[in-house]
C-alpha cells in the first residue's frame, strides 16, 4: 500500500488540439515507462481506432508514473465539448489538474468549461502555455487571459496561486520562464509534487469507501471496475457490496486488484485511501455505484453529469437492402447494444418510443453520436439515424432550447462572410477581438440546431483557415423556424444499378453522391438538386440500342467524380423527411417514406396542417 503523501493524482484538460495527448507521451517516456530500444507510437494514449483516425482523444483514460519517490496517477481526458461528460467523470478520481493553453489560441470554450468544473470541485490546479515554439505564439498575452478567465470563474485567492509553466509539448521541454528554455519535463514533475495536493486522509478505522468512475473489460476476469478509494482497504479476495442506486446493496467478492504503472495494469496484494484502482469480479458495478463493506455499507454521493443536449432517432434498417452486409440487424440486437452504451457511458440516455423498433438516444453532441454510430457499424450493426435535433425543455410555460457559446478564429477578410451566414441561424455576435497576424475571435451565441451543418460551410467560406469551436451556453426562448438546407434532394425512383448513361444527364441537375455500378433502390437518396423541390430520377436507365448508326451522334459520357458522403457529413446535411442508413460497408442516404405516393400525401397534409394552424 502507498503511503497517502507519495501519491498524486492530476487530470490533464484542455481544449480540443491543445497537445494533452502528446504530453502525456513525453511524460511517460521521460518517467522510464519505456525501454530505450522500444517502439513506441505517437500518441500512445490513444488506444481507440476511432481516436486514431480522427485525430481526438474521446475516451478518457488512466496512466501511473513513478518520480522522485512519488507515484503520480494521470488521466487523460477528451478536449472535445461532446464528449465533455468524461472529462466529468475524470475530475472525481484527482485532486488537482494540469491545465494546457495553447500558446497561440488562448482560452477556447473548452478551456472554460474544465476549468469551471474544476475551480467548483476545488482541485488545484497548474497551468501549462503549450506550443510557445509557434510563429504566431504570444503566451504573455495568453496568461493575462488565463487570469481573466478563472477572475470571470470566481476563483478564489487560493486558487489564483497557480505555478505558470511553458512547454513545447512535441518536444518533450517545459520550463518556468520565457527567458531559460526547457531541456525536458523535470519541471512539470517538480511543480505536480509541489502544488497538486495528496489525496485527503480518511479518519482510522473508516470503512471501505470506493466510487466507480469507469468500467473496462478483461476477456480473463470479466468487468473491471475503476475507481479512487476515498476510504479504507482493498485486498483480493476481500467480500464487499456494492451500493446501487435507490439504496440496494449487492454482496460481492473481489476476484482480482490492479494497479496502473505506465500502460500496463499491475496486480497489487492492497490499496489504500488515494489510490485509483482497478477490481475485477463484480459483474453487476455500474457507473456511480460505491464498493463499500457488507456488515458497514456507506454511499458515497453518484456521479452527475451535465444534460444532454442533442437527439436522435435510431432505427432498425427496413430498407430493401437491409441484411446483405450486416451482423446484427434486429430491433433486440440494437436495443441491447445501445442499453449497453448508455450503461458504459453516463452522458447519453436511452430512451423507448411508440415503436419497438426505434429508440431516441440523447447526447452532448452530433460527433458524439456519429461516435456511437460508427463504432456499432464496426461491429457489424446495421441501423438507420434520424436528424438530430436539439432537447428542448419548457421553463415558466415556455418552450426553450439549448444555446451554443460559437468561437470562430478567422482570417480578417472573412468575418463579414461568416457573420452573414450565422444570420439566417439565428446568430447573435456577442464579441469580437483581434489576435494578430491578420486573424479575427469572433464569439456569437447561436441556437444548437441553428449549428447542425454549419462546419462545412464555415471550412467552405474560410477556405480551409477558420478554427472553430462550440460550448453549450444554456436555454434560451424558442427561436422559431430556422432554415436548415435551401436544396433538394435528387431521389432514385426504382431498385437497380446506376448506369453511367444515366447519371450524365442527372448530373447536369445538382451534385451526385454516388458513381456508376452503385445498387440504389426507389426512395434512396443519390444527389443534392440545384433547387429546394425534390428531384425523382431513373439513375438505372441504360441507352437505347438500335442497328442505325450516325457519325457524331453519339456523346461521350463523362461523369464527375461523386461527392463522398462520410457519416458526419451525413448526419448533418439530411432533412427532418430523411435518414442516413449505416451499415459496416456502406453509408447511405434515404427518405423516411421510401415511395413516392406517401411522400407526396404526407407533404400535402403538412402543408393543409401548417396553412390551417
Amino acid at each position: 500500500m502507498i503511503p497517502r503523501q507519495q501519491i498524486r493524482n492530476v487530470a490533464i484538460v484542455a481544449h480540443v488540439d491543445h497537445g494533452k495527448t502528446t504530453l502525456v507521451d513525453f511524460m511517460l517516456r521521460q518517467a522510464g515507462v519505456f525501454r530505450s530500444n522500444e517502439a513506441v507510437a505517437e500518441r500512445v494514449m490513444d488506444s481507440f481506432d476511432l481516436e486514431r483516425e480522427k485525430g481526438i482523444t474521446i475516451l478518457a483514460k488512466n496512466t501511473a508514473v513513478t518520480y522522485g519517490g512519488y507515484q503520480i496517477a494521470i488521466v487523460d481526458t477528451p478536449g472535445h465539448a461532446d464528449f465533455g461528460g468524461e472529462v466529468e467523470r475524470g475530475l472525481r478520481l484527482v485532486d488537482g489538474v494540469l491545465l494546457l493553453v495553447d500558446a497561440a489560441e488562448g482560452p477556447l470554450p473548452q478551456t472554460r468549461f474544465v476549468l469551471s468544473k474544476a475551480l467548483s470541485m476545488g482541485l488545484a490546479t497548474v497551468l501549462v502555455i503549450n506550443k510557445i515554439d509557434r510563429q504566431d505564439a504570444r503566451p504573455r498575452v495568453v496568461l493575462d487571459e488565463v487570469y481573466s478567465l478563472y477572475i470571470d470563474l470566481g476563483a478564489d485567492e487560493r486558487q489564483l496561486e497557480f505555478p505558470v509553466l511553458y512547454a513545447v509539448a512535441r518536444a518533450g521541454q517545459a520550463s518556468r520562464s520565457l527567458e531559460e528554455p526547457g531541456t525536458d519535463l523535470r519541471p512539470l514533475f517538480e511543480a505536480i509534487v509541489e502544488h497538486i495536493p495528496p489525496p485527503p486522509g480518511a479518519a482510522e478505522g473508516e470503512p471501505l469507501q470506493m466510487l466507480v468512475d469507469n468500467l473496462d473489460y478483461d476477456d480473463y476476469v470479466g468487468r473491471l471496475a475503476i475507481g479512487r478509494i476515498h476510504a479504507g482497504r482493498l485486498c483480493p479476495s476481500m467480500p464487499v457490496a456494492v451500493a446501487r442506486e435507490g439504496g440496494e446493496l449487492i454482496p460481492g467478492k473481489v476476484l482480482k486488484l490492479y494497479g496502473f504503472s505506465g500502460l500496463k495494469r499491475v496486480e497489487l496484494n492492497d490499496a489504500g485511501p488515494g489510490e485509483i484502482v482497478c477490481l475485477a469480479g463484480l459483474d453487476t458495478v455500474s457507473i456511480g455505484d460505491t464498493v463499500t463493506l457488507p456488515d458497514s455499507p456507506r454511499a458515497l454521493p453518484r456521479i452527475r453529469v451535465d444534460e444532454p443536449t442533442m437527439m436522435m432517432v435510431f432505427r432498425v434498417n427496413d430498407g430493401p437492402l437491409s441484411g446483405r452486409e450486416g451482423k446484427y440487424v434486429t430491433s433486440r440486437n440494437l436495443r441491447e447494444r445501445l442499453f449497453k452504451e448508455a450503461y458504459r457511458n453516463v452522458s447519453i440516455r436511452v430512451e423507448e418510443t411508440d415503436s419497438p423498433d426505434a429508440f431516441r438516444v440523447v447526447g452532448r453532441g452530433e460527433l458524439q453520436l456519429a461516435v456511437i454510430i460508427e463504432t456499432m457499424r464496426r461491429e457489424g450493426y446495421e441501423l438507420t439515424a434520424s436528424n438530430p435535433e436539439p432537447v428542448t425543455r419548457e421553463i415558466d410555460g415556455k418552450l426553450h432550447e439549448p444555446m451554443e457559446l460559437l468561437v470562430c478564429d478567422v482570417p480578417d477578410a472573412a468575418v463579414g462572410l461568416v457573420t452573414e451566414r450565422l444570420g439566417p441561424r439565428k446568430g447573435r455576435m456577442v464579441h469580437m477581438a483581434a489576435i494578430g497576424s491578420g486573424r479575427t475571435r469572433l464569439h456569437f451565441r447561436v441556437p444548437s440546431r441553428g449549428l447542425i451543418g454549419f462546419r462545412n460551410e464555415f471550412l467552405t467560406i474560410t477556405r480551409g483557415e477558420g478554427i472553430t469551436s462550440a460550448q453549450f451556453d444554456g436555454y434560451e426562448p424558442w427561436f422559431g423556424h430556422i432554415p436548415k438546407r435551401t436544396s433538394g434532394a435528387i431521389v432514385s425512383d426504382r431498385l437497380g444499378e446506376t448506369v453511367p448513361y444515366a447519371l450524365f444527364s442527372i448530373q447536369e441537375r445538382g451534385i451526385l453522391f454516388v458513381g456508376p455500378g452503385v445498387q440504389v433502390y426507389a426512395g434512396m437518396v443519390i444527389g443534392e438538386h440545384a433547387h429546394p423541390p425534390e428531384l425523382n430520377v431513373n439513375a438505372c436507365r441504360g441507352r437505347k440500342l438500335t442497328n442505325i448508326r450516325a457519325a457524331n451522334r453519339d456523346e461521350n459520357v463523362i461523369l464527375t467524380p461523386p461527392t463522398e458522403m462520410t457519416l458526419e457529413r451525413s448526419l448533418e446535411w439530411i432533412a427532418p423527411d430523411e435518414l442516413v442508413e449505416v451499415t459496416p460497408r456502406s453509408v447511405r442516404l434515404r427518405k423516411k417514406l421510401l415511395d413516392y405516393t406517401a411522400r407526396y400525401r404526407a407533404e400535402r397534409e403538412r402543408k393543409r396542417e401548417a396553412e390551417e394552424g
